[in-house]
Parts: C-alpha cells; sequence; structure tokens
C-alpha cells in the first residue's frame, strides 16, 4: 500500500492465493452532507444549461470529481473563472461571506451545496461574533472548510488552533468572553485534547450545544478504531487533502495498526507491503464512493483467498434534502 500519489507496478500474480480476511469497517464512504452536494451538481446539469461551474472540488475525491465532469460540470479555482450570469455551485466544504457576496454582485446564479453540519458551524461563528465573543476554531490551515469558516466573521475575531501547544499558547481579548468550534472533519480525540487545554486555561469559554465533529466523521473513526487492533495492515479510500481520510489513517496507527495507509484507488496498493499479512482493515472516507471500495476487494480476490467481515458499529440514517431550487 503507498500514501504517493504514483501508481504502483503490480507484481506477478501468486500461482496460490494465499489466505487474507478483509475488516470491512461499517459504517464507511459517502455521508449524507456529500450525497446532497453531488445530487446538487447532477439536478443541475440536468436542469439548468450547460455549462455548470463548480468552485473547488464538490468534494475531496478525483473519482467523483471526473465522472461530474465527463458530464458536463466546469471546476474552477475562483469566481472570475465564471462567466457573469452564469450558474455556479460552491463546493460542500462552504465558502466565505465574500465569495457569496462576489456572486451576488455578478449576477451569477449560485447554489450552495455546503454540508448543513458545516452551516451549523458558520451559524455558531455568527452567533458568538453578535454576543461579542471571540472565536477559537479548532482546525487545519488552509483547509476549504477552514476559510469559509473563518470567512464568516471579520478578521480579526477568530483564531485558529491547531494543536495543544496553539491552544497552550493562544491569546484572547477578554478571557471572560471566549468561544469554541471546530472543523467538522477532524479526529476526535485529538479535537478532545485541545478542548481540555482550552477549558482548562479560559474556565468561561463556550462550547457548541452539539460537538461540531459531524456523526459521518466520528463514526468511520469509531468503525477503524473497532478494527485496527486486530489488523496488520489498514487501507483506508479517500483523496490525499481529505481531511476525514487523513484522520482515519491517523485513527488507525493510533489504535494498533501501524501499517495503515491512505490510497485513492486499487491501483495504489503496494503489494510488497502486502506479503505475509492475512488480515487487512478496509474502509473509505466520506468522499470515496462505495465504488472504489469494490474495486479494491475484487482486485484483493485475484491475489488472495479472501474472506470478508463486515464491522459494524452504528447504522447511519441521515438524509439531507436538496434546496427547493433543484428539488423535484
Amino acid at each position: 500500500m503507498t500514501d504517493r500519489s504514483r501508481r504502483m507496478p503490480e507484481p506477478p500474480m501468486p500461482r496460490e492465493r494465499p489466505p487474507l480476511t478483509v475488516l470491512l469497517a461499517s459504517p464507511r464512504g459517502f455521508c449524507a452532507g456529500v450525497e446532497r452536494a453531488i445530487a446538487m451538481v447532477e439536478a443541475a446539469l440536468r436542469t439548468r444549461e450547460e455549462p455548470i461551474y463548480v468552485r473547488h472540488e464538490i468534494v475531496h475525491n478525483r473519482h467523483v470529481v471526473e465522472a461530474l465532469e465527463a458530464r458536463g460540470a466546469v471546476f474552477v479555482d475562483e469566481l472570475s473563472q465564471v462567466p457573469d450570469g452564469a450558474v455556479v455551485i460552491f463546493s460542500a466544504h462552504g465558502v466565505a461571506r465574500a465569495v457569496v457576496k462576489e456572486a451576488e454582485a455578478r449576477g451569477l446564479d449560485a447554489l450552495d451545496a455546503t454540508c448543513p453540519l458545516v452551516s451549523k458551524v458558520h451559524a455558531e461563528a455568527a452567533h458568538h461574533l453578535r454576543q461579542g465573543r471571540h472565536v477559537l476554531l479548532i482546525g487545519h490551515a488552509g483547509h476549504p472548510e477552514v476559510a469559509g469558516t473563518m470567512g464568516q466573521v471579520p478578521a480579526g475575531s477568530i483564531t485558529l488552533v491547531e494543536t495543544v501547544a496553539d491552544a497552550e499558547a493562544v491569546a484572547v481579548p477578554d478571557p471572560a468572553r471566549v468561544a469554541y468550534i471546530t472543523q467538522t472533519t477532524l479526529s476526535v480525540d485529538d479535537t478532545a485534547a485541545i478542548v481540555g487545554v482550552l477549558q482548562r486555561r479560559f474556565p468561561a469559554i463556550e462550547a457548541p450545544n452539539k460537538a461540531d465533529i459531524c456523526y459521518a466523521t466520528t463514526n468511520r473513526q469509531e468503525a477503524v478504531k473497532a478494527i485496527a487492533p486486530r489488523a496488520d495492515a489498514l487501507i483506508v479510500i479517500g483523496a490525499p487533502f481529505s481531511s476525514n481520510s487523513n484522520r482515519l489513517v491517523e485513527v488507525a496507527r493510533a489504535h494498533g495498526c501501524a501499517k495503515a495507509v491512505l490510497i485513492e484507488r486499487a491501483a495504489d496498493i503496494d503489494w510488497e507491503a502486502l506479503e505475509g499479512v492475512r488480515t487487512v482493515g478496509l474502509t473509505a472516507g466520506a468522499s470515496a464512493p462505495e465504488v472504489l471500495v469494490k474495486e479494491t476487494l475484487d482486485v484483493l480476490a485475484r491475489r488472495f483467498d479472501v474472506a470478508v467481515e463486515t464491522v459494524t458499529v452504528t447504522e447511519e440514517d441521515v438524509t439531507f434534502s436538496l434546496p427547493k431550487a433543484l428539488a423535484g
């Protein structure tokens, strides 16, 4: 297995397939926010005149993006690449208020595919600003969700906290008027450690009414925790820039499976790393489609005598409806 972008050459097929148990994590793969975002692009392609522009990758997965491109979606980095009056969709990660205002000023037909659970965090930031609190955002610099959340409030009213060391050092204008919010795709355990420091340093800090780390991130990490101690190796299917997918690798390593890696698809598997392995864990990040899981299982089955054991930690039934402009 490999977390490098290059495809691994596949060695010759073995004469006999050695036995391999695959511990298949459940839940895995698409979450409700990702399903809604993809459905919004598909609905726009059906009901609006092409081209349909999408600002940034709708979700962090090249397989998904390329499939939508093949159907006519045009992915751009900035609104300046979108012609006046065209249809543009904002990605599931959310955007800053300045981006929304720019779209309005240019008369763009803007559709917002921001995950409702990310929108919840945006609303929390705005609420704390109205209450006169300084906001501490726990998250990763450079991630589009963090950029969108920080862009909900004026510069200087929110501070990014990435690590426990940051939490120990961060200064706020008034320790009695401070709140924290978090990126939705963080490590549950790492975030708890950061929150613990903030609560020790700022006893009056306001917490979210409900944890900001989303249900899908939490559930996928719990599933990995359940299989990692039993696995000789663990494969996470997801994009290199997917926060929730990278966190799954970290969680696996922290819970007993040192040989845990991220791959984009089955062609990335490092077969030499699977020499002598008899139990492999398999999961997928929240933006990775199930077709890539099946592809990986099929490739494993060509080289091993595979027995699949599904390990389920919870059942998910969350759905998000499309906006009225695209419903029907």
